[in-house]
């Protein structure tokens, strides 16, 4: 491992371990002592790249909001037709609840943060408007808003539930949202 100026993989290194570091502790189990750790750096890293916690911890739910929204902007971004589209909105539900409790942790520990402390509901709403746009790209803003919703929600509940929840429901409440209003 490189010290000092010549790590220049460093920062990314403690980001990446902040995010270990939540999804097993939760943020409230995140000090700068144990990121250090961690990351296997010293503790005076911490301060040399980041002004203090909060900071670090944004960068940290920046860098995670950002893989979520890439996957929008793949999976939605493959689409051509109207039915793709859907496809791909029905694809992002399945995707964003199917197993992957680092995601889960990391997305419901972010939206915690948010409900108790604003500064960190510019970043849900920043993630939120790039999610938007990628499905304005098949959808008007309206029902873009009304799909970005149903994509968390469903997420969230199929990632919860015991029971199974059939992909052709989720199509289905998909074709409803997206029809077209007479």
């Amino acid at each position: 491992m490189a010290t000092g100026r010549t790590d220049p993989e460093r920062r990314d290194r403690i980001i990446d371990a902040t995010l270990d570091l939540i999804v097993d502790e939760g943020v409230a189990g995140v000090s700068h002592r144990k990121v250090a750790a961690r990351a296997g750096v010293p503790l005076g890293s911490m301060t040399y790249h980041f002004s203090g916690m909060d900071e670090l911890l944004h960068e940290a739910f920046a860098r995670f909001s950002g893989t979520i929204v890439a996957v929008f902007e793949e999976r939605l971004g493959a689409a051509a037709t109207p039915d793709e589209a859907r496809e791909a909105v029905a694809d992002l539900v399945h995707h964003l609840s199917g197993g992957n409790q680092r995601e889960l942790i990391l997305t419901h520990e972010l939206y915690t943060l948010a409900a108790r402390r604003p500064a960190y509901r510019e970043l849900t709403r920043t993630w939120m408007g790039r999610s938007r746009r990628a499905l304005e790209w098949h959808f008007d803003p309206a029902t873009a808003r009304q799909l970005d919703a149903l994509i968390e929600g469903l997420s969230i509940h199929r990632a919860l539930e015991t029971e199974p929840h059939e992909r052709a429901l989720t199509v289905e409440a998909i074709a409803r949202i997206t029809a077209p209003r007479p």
